[in-house]
C-alpha cells in the first residue's frame, strides 16, 4: 500500500494561475492594440499630414496686364480622379510689375465665401456677411478676422505659376 498523496502546494497553484492570468491580460492587450491601432491611425493621419503643395501654370506672362486684377482658376493640389469640378479652385491674380505678381485667395477669412473684386473701388467685397478688404488684402471692414490669404506666385519659363494647396480655412495662415 502506498501512500501516494500529492503534496498540496498552494503556492505552486497560485504561481501558475497568476502567470496564466498575466499572460491572458497581456495577450488581450496586444490583440486589442493590434485591432485598434489601424483605425486610430486612419482617423488621426489627416490631422498631422502636411498639405500637399503643387505648382500649377496659370498662363503665359504676356496674357496679364500690369496693374490689373483678374480671376484665375486652377486645379487644386488634392487631385483625385473622382473630384470633378470640385477639384477646381480660384484666386485673384494681380500683376504688380513686369515680373511680380500677387495672388489672393478667393475665399473670405470669415466663413469662406468667395470674395468679389470691385475694380472702381479697388476693394474685395464678400457678399455673404459684408466683409471688405483693401486691394492689398488687409481687412477694411466687416467680420473677417484676418487679411485675405495669399498664394505664392512665380514666373518660370515665360509662364505664371501658382503654388496651390488645399482651400484655406479661416484659422489657417498658409495657403
Amino acid at each position: 500500500m502506498s501512500d501516494c498523496v500529492e503534496p498540496n502546494n498552494p503556492s505552486s497553484d497560485e504561481d501558475r494561475r497568476g502567470f496564466l492570468t498575466k499572460l491572458c491580460l497581456g495577450l488581450s492587450a496586444l490583440i486589442g492594440t493590434m485591432i485598434t491601432l489601424p483605425g486610430v491611425g486612419f482617423v488621426l493621419a489627416p490631422v498631422f499630414a502636411r498639405p500637399k503643395q503643387v505648382w500649377r501654370k496659370l498662363g503665359k506672362l504676356d496674357e496679364y496686364e500690369v496693374g490689373k486684377t483678374v480671376s484665375v482658376e486652377f486645379k487644386d493640389s488634392i487631385d483625385q480622379p473622382w473630384a470633378g469640378v470640385t477639384a477646381m479652385s480660384g484666386a485673384w491674380l494681380r500683376r504688380v510689375s513686369e515680373k511680380e505678381f500677387i495672388a489672393f485667395s478667393i475665399n473670405c477669412r470669415h466663413l469662406g465665401c468667395p470674395v468679389n473684386w470691385v475694380e472702381d473701388a479697388s476693394l474685395f467685397m464678400c457678399p455673404c456677411h459684408g466683409g471688405v478688404y483693401y486691394e492689398d488684402g488687409e481687412v477694411a471692414a466687416g467680420p473677417p478676422p484676418e487679411p485675405l490669404a495669399r498664394y505664392t506666385v512665380r514666373v518660370k519659363d515665360g509662364f505664371v505659376e501658382i503654388e496651390t494647396s488645399s482651400v484655406p480655412l479661416t484659422t489657417n495662415d498658409q495657403v
